[in-house]
């Protein structure tokens, strides 16, 4: 038996293809759960089940699209239900908000937060009938720590937290907890671009007390503990995974004396 209780498990992974949504797809798979990949891009995803086994598939899935949502579910609850969701998808329009498009701000927000809300209400469902499940919503620093130039990502992220708190507050009676994990700096396919220059790449590092830039596996170990039984008392939290970027600010302040 799985130390963290997965074995047999089903976990729903949104955004199952990016660099973050495969490791969490891999992490679980490996501690025994059958893993459902949802993500917009089979081409993706596809690949990933053959190599997973165990039962897992790839379904495509908008975030933005209800209905692909509902016919994900459905499908699901036809081969026996969630246990477990890892909300992961999301989506990034970057520029000033004093020139951010409406239809950017909404493409954002109807991703990165309805659709979070829209996946947990649909794999929920099942869920509560059952009296037990676990949600786990990745966010962000940004949630807390505004990022600028970002368009709606920062309000995107900061809303994400309190839907996890209202979702564990609402439906911890119901048996389902919810959780969040906020990454900070994390190297993936798409943030890439930057670490190939060795100069930013040192100076991310250098930012960072644990002076590394973090993999998607270290989310990923996270989301495992917040979705097994070993997190069975914890509900509602927000788990930052940042190697202590977030707690820099006052090293930032000017005093005489040090550098």
């Amino acid at each position: 038996m799985s130390w963290l209780g997965l074995n047999g498990k089903t976990a729903v992974i949104t955004g199952a293809g990016g660099g973050i949504g495969q490791a969490l797809a891999r992490a679980f798979a490996g501690e025994g759960a059958r893993v459902v990949l949802l993500d917009r891009d089979e081409e993706r995803t596809g690949p990933l089940a053959a190599e997973l086994g165990n039962g897992a598939f790839p379904l495509v899935c908008d975030l933005s699209k209800a209905d692909d949502i509902a016919a994900a579910a459905e499908k699901v609850e036809a081969e026996g239900g969630a246990d477990i969701l890892v909300n992961n998808a999301g989506i990034l329009r970057p520029g000033p908000l004093e020139s951010v498009a409406e239809a950017d701000w909404s493409a954002m927000l109807s991703v990165n937060l309805t659709g979070y809300l829209a996946t947990s209400q649909a794999f929920g469902k099942g869920m509560i009938a059952r009296g037990a499940g676990a949600l786990v919503h990745v966010a962000s620093i940004a949630g807390s720590q505004p990022q600028p130039a970002s368009g709606a990502y920062s309000a995107s992220k900061a809303a994400i937290l309190m839907l996890s708190r209202q979702l564990a507050y609402e439906w911890g009676p119901k048996g389902i907890r919810s959780n969040t994990v906020s990454p900070g700096l994390v190297r993936t396919p798409l943030s890439e671009p930057f670490y190939r220059d060795e100069t930013v790449k040192a100076k991310r590092e250098a930012m960072v007390p644990l002076r590394r830039i973090a993999s998607p596996e270290d989310m990923a170990d996270v989301a495992l503990f917040l979705a097994s039984r070993r997190a069975s008392y914890v509900s509602g939290q927000d788990i930052v995974v940042d190697g202590g970027l977030s707690q820099t600010l006052m090293g930032l302040v000017p005093r005489p004396g040090y550098a």
